[in-house]
């Protein structure tokens, strides 16, 4: 019977240009009111409306006031449902939308923020196959979070999500669609194997100091130094004490992620290598710069500049 509603419901959908106003894309916010929310009975509406249909003829027919009265109420109470469950989307609004980071072929996170100005309970957002329930308490921003699929990498326009309730009784089902004008951006795929890339010879501007176990030289004594360090013959010679310092250079590469050294590979090969080269880096914890057309990003490392340079990989042509 579920099976049956829902196609003759995406079937109405194709036929009455009513259910599809709301197809073309929104800005946000977007407010539900009542002249997008539509309300058909679920198979238990039917099957309690046909119930209440033969209470009512023999009620009628014996001449029995208590069956005639039960039905009434039975039949006030279906009605009243209906207006709650209506009154469940009534005013809805979605104010904005949050997404995650993902490559193409992963499910990329979305995170929706809605809210109302009095309590909900039991709403139900629909995006595809994945569906969140979720309620709210007419004082705090809601999220609700869906999982979007992806395939290539790029910017994805985002579908329509279905807003829906069977709340109270769950003899009416309401709904609504919201189209809202945004989209995401998908980071390309890594490839899965090849070469790594080359890093320039170190020099002094790639130098950083690291604690070692020889004596690399003497410095002035500062607050906190241990007294094991004071080198007390040259502090004899000198006005201050001096302490033995153990710090030594260590070679500090920067990776030079270059598009122009990728000579000779189509340009989704040469995306994917780059991406790959980027994860690499990023779980070295080296410094990293990219060269890209149109855009030069300087040396750096740590979450904000992989996901920068992801990023403008994602955007290329």
């Amino acid at each position: 019977m579920h099976g049956m509603l829902q196609r003759l419901q995406r079937r109405a959908e194709r036929r009455l240009p009513a259910l599809t106003r709301y197809r073309r894309p929104e800005r946000l916010p977007i407010e539900l009111h009542r002249r997008r929310i539509y309300i058909v009975p679920t198979g238990f509406g039917i099957g309690f409306s046909v119930l209440l249909l033969v209470m009512l003829v023999g009620s009628l027919n014996y001449a029995n006031n208590a069956a005639l009265l039960l039905t009434c109420l039975l039949g006030a109470a279906s009605a009243a449902s209906m207006l709650v469950a209506f009154r469940s989307l009534d005013g809805l609004r979605l104010s904005h939308i949050r997404a995650g980071h993902a490559v193409a072929g992963q499910p990329i996170e979305l995170i929706l923020a809605l809210d109302s100005s009095r309590p909900r309970d039991a709403i139900r957002l629909d995006l595809g196959s994945t569906s969140h329930a979720f309620a709210l308490d007419g004082h705090t921003t809601t999220h609700a979070r869906l999982a979007l699929a992806t395939t290539d990498r790029g910017w994805q326009p985002l579908p329509r999500l279905r807003l829906w309730s069977t709340w109270p009784l769950g003899m009416f089902r309401a709904w609504s669609w919201l189209h809202p004008d945004q989209a995401v951006l998908v980071w390309p795929r890594p490839e899965a194997a090849g070469p790594s890339p080359s890093a320039p010879a170190a020099d002094a501007r790639h130098m950083r100091l690291h604690r070692g176990d020889e004596l690399a030289s003497l410095r002035d004594y500062r607050a906190g130094d241990p007294q094991r360090h004071i080198a007390w013959k040259a502090s004899a010679r000198h006005d201050n004490l001096m302490v033995k310092d153990f710090e030594q250079p260590q070679s500090h590469p920067q990776w030079q992620l270059d598009w122009r050294q990728l000579r000779g590979m189509d340009n989704e090969a040469r995306i994917a290598r780059l991406a790959r080269w980027l994860n690499e880096a990023q779980a070295q914890r080296c410094s990293y710069s990219l060269w890209l057309p149109g855009n030069e990003i300087g040396s750096g490392s740590g979450p904000l500049h992989y996901a920068r340079c992801m990023n403008a990989l994602a955007q290329l042509p």
